[in-house]
């Protein structure tokens, strides 16, 4: 194995067996503190946690954020968060299908629709490949062959700069980005990895005509630790370790992407560890709350492990709703947070 596949398995591995955390900074959601509402008027069998996304009905507000594809296991792993998210009705992203463009006796391992007919199901592309000769044709191809429902752009500019083999051409992105939205038939998210999108990348990205945002803010999987751990060398390793706490908390992220592109849904990633975040997330502003760790470690188990995932984040979102009095997802929009701390 060598190349995009190598560098697929390394990730999975990585991210099983490594300390991948960021050190002292974090998603923020620790500062934040729902008002509890000792009297909630409200029956918790009432409590609806069901949303529409992209017009594709979801039972939860979540999502199983993009993570792999491209290896044997990666393939096992996308089958079980597939059947999961079907039998659970929550989004799914797939990982970044540069590797099937490239190699096609790849694309079994991210094909899941026959496991999942049902499902908002994101394909997803690196951005910056349109300076590496990627076009709009190649967008369209990474959906048609995973019969998505809207396509991923991924931006990864500290990552691509600490790979060894990484592609480090950013110039010009937003005007090609902004082709791909126009010409595409399918919404286009733009998200980043993991370091956070600011107010003014927020902005330019609704100017851009992006149908939403995945602000995939700092605090969760630090991409500058796996890419420490997979360092040739100890110069790269070096270099890779300084930029352990860098980034945008997700709560921080949030914010600004909300202030940047007030009318675009938000997508929440980033550090978020259980239904509670998930129910802070939604109360800034987002629409949708991803995670990929959590969903990862228990896709190398079993689909039922990764369905048991679900119902617990799902039961502790619908009783942070109730002890807020929030009745369905529009009125937890509208429940304050205290900042502490």
């Amino acid at each position: 194995m060598s190349g995009i596949p190598q560098r697929k398995a390394d990730h999975i591995r990585i991210n099983l067996e490594e300390d991948v955390s960021f050190g002292q900074l974090t998603a923020g959601f620790e500062r934040l503190r729902f008002i509890h509402r000792a009297l909630p008027e409200l029956d918790l069998q009432e409590v609806d946690v069901s949303t529409v996304f992209f017009g594709k009905p979801l039972n939860a507000p979540l999502l199983i954020s993009s993570m792999t594809g491209g290896t044997e296991e990666a393939a096992r792993i996308n089958r079980n968060l597939a059947e999961a998210a079907q039998a659970r009705g929550i989004a799914m992203g797939l990982g970044s299908m540069r590797a099937v463009l490239e190699h096609p006796e790849l694309l079994p391992t991210f094909q899941v629709r026959r496991y999942a007919p049902d499902i908002l199901l994101f394909a997803n592309l690196g951005a910056v490949q349109l300076n590496y000769g990627y076009t709009v044709d190649h967008c369209r191809r990474a959906v048609e062959l995973v019969e998505a429902d809207a396509l991923i752009l991924h931006l990864n500019p500290l990552q691509e700069a600490l790979q060894p083999e990484g592609d480090t051409n950013f110039a010009g992105l937003l005007r090609k980005i902004e082709a791909v939205c126009r010409a595409l038939p399918v919404p286009v998210v733009v998200k980043e990895v993991g370091w956070g999108i600011s107010e003014e990348i927020a902005r330019l990205l609704a100017e851009a005509g992006v149908a939403a945002i995945d602000v995939a803010g700092a605090g969760g999987t630090s991409w500058s630790q796996v890419e420490m751990h997979r360092a040739p060398d100890e110069v790269h390793r070096q270099v890779a370790a300084a930029f352990r706490e860098w980034g945008i908390p997700t709560v921080e992220a949030i914010r600004m992407a909300r202030r940047g592109a007030p009318h675009l849904p938000i997508i929440a990633s980033g550090g978020i560890r259980d239904g509670v975040e998930v129910a802070k997330a939604l109360a800034l502003g987002a629409s949708l709350a991803g995670m990929a760790g959590p969903f990862l470690r228990a896709a190398a188990v079993s689909v039922e492990a990764v369905v048991e995932t679900i119902e617990i984040l799902t039961r502790q979102l619908r009783i942070a709703m109730f002890c807020v009095g929030a009745r369905n997802l529009e009125s937890l929009r509208l429940v304050p947070l205290m900042e502490v701390g």
